[in-house]
């Protein structure tokens, strides 16, 4: 069985960490100088980069070919060494990785900590990753805060978490901190070229900026998509737009902007009407409450500025941006501006309300209904 694709193309060097330029500069000028810290915490959101990017330091910080030879010395892994082929087979007993999720508690850290003074056996370093260390209990962060305040020297800490806020001061203020950033649409869509050309898949030209904008800036969510698209497709096929909109249960462009138009004229019977119908016919009413936003922000930037969007940033075709152009034309940027904040109210209202379509019917009465 062939791995996904987030496992296959997972980036075993530093050069192929996209996204994160200041952190990767960082760290290899770290590494070139010697300038090793006992400890890290990457934060930012999920999908960024931050345990794929630990892993890669520790091979470098312990790549056996690094620093022998000035001349030649690298800050990247050479992917080629007794120690660097352990970690990528996860077999290297000097690269020990922990889920604080299913490992909360004080007796894990208690355990990790007896490892601790043990030397490594093949590396220069003993590297532990903990990966969202904020869900690490009171008692256990305690626990680990008093290693980190005198780690021994051949130890090296890579903490990550997706929520820093949750993280206690005092191992915040014993770390070097790093934050991901969200991968943007471009580079998640390059990326995504480069693996459809390895693998030889053929996609229709908005198909991978779709995908893109979907995995709202994680890149592993964005090849677990491809990878689902692939299967929809088959092996022979293209990947369509059409079929991604299926896979994800996105609402056509087309209705959203049919129920602008009934918004635009004031026509409340035909605009509740269609929602019924939209009910009706098993639509997802809160993806197209979310569509509904995405299409009117898409609005309120053309009308701002048309050099703000363009196909591949937003998603659309040049067809329908110029749609949307002619249908806001006798709109002003306050009144879009204005559905634009109803339906986000409604968006949010409508996972708490008894009827899921009623937030949206108050939002179509408050724009279309003549006040009295």
């Amino acid at each position: 069985m062939s791995p996904v694709l987030y496992r296959k193309y997972r980036p075993q060097s530093f050069s192929e960490i996209i996204g994160q330029d200041h952190i990767v500069q960082t760290l290899a000028n770290s590494i070139l100088a010697s300038n090793i810290s006992h400890a890290y915490l990457f934060s930012g959101p999920r999908g960024s980069g931050k345990t794929t990017t630990a892993r890669v330091f520790a091979k470098a910080i312990n790549c056996s070919q690094n620093g022998h030879n000035e001349k030649t010395a690298s800050f990247e892994p050479c992917n080629k060494c007794n120690s660097c082929l352990e970690i990528m087979a996860q077999k290297s007993i000097d690269l020990i990785e922990i889920d604080a999720a299913s490992h909360t508690g004080v007796d894990d850290v208690r355990a990790l900590i007896d490892g601790i003074r043990f030397s490594p056996v093949n590396s220069k370093y003993k590297v532990f990753i903990i990966d969202e260390c904020h869900q690490l209990s009171k008692s256990a962060a305690n626990a680990l805060l008093k290693t980190l305040e005198e780690p021994p020297s051949h130890v090296i800490f890579l903490l990550a978490t997706t929520e820093i806020h949750k993280m206690i001061p005092t191992i915040l203020s014993r770390c070097q901190r790093f934050d991901f950033k969200r991968l943007r649409v471009p580079e998640i869509i390059k990326k995504l070229e480069f693996i459809s050309r390895k693998e030889n898949i053929k996609f229709e030209d908005s198909a991978l900026s779709l995908i893109a904008l979907n995995s709202r800036g994680s890149f592993r969510d964005a090849e677990s998509l491809l990878d689902e698209c692939v299967s929809f497709s088959g092996s022979n096929s293209s990947i369509k737009t059409d079929d991604i909109k299926d896979i994800l249960g996105l609402v056509e462009i087309s209705q959203i902007s049919q129920f602008v138009d009934l918004l635009i004229s004031k026509n409340t019977k035909e605009a509740l009407l269609f929602l019924n119908s939209m009910a009706d016919n098993g639509i997802d009413l809160q993806e197209f409450a979310k569509t509904m936003i995405f299409y009117l922000r898409q609005c309120l930037l053309l009308k701002l500025s048309p050099d703000l969007l363009t196909p591949q940033l937003s998603g659309l075709s040049e067809e329908e941006l110029q749609s949307i152009k002619k249908q806001t034309e006798s709109l002003q940027h306050k009144n879009i501006e204005s559905m634009l904040k109803i339906f986000i109210e409604a968006e949010s209202k409508m996972k708490y309300s008894a009827i899921l379509q009623l937030p949206l019917e108050l939002a179509v009465v408050d724009i279309t209904y003549p006040e009295s």
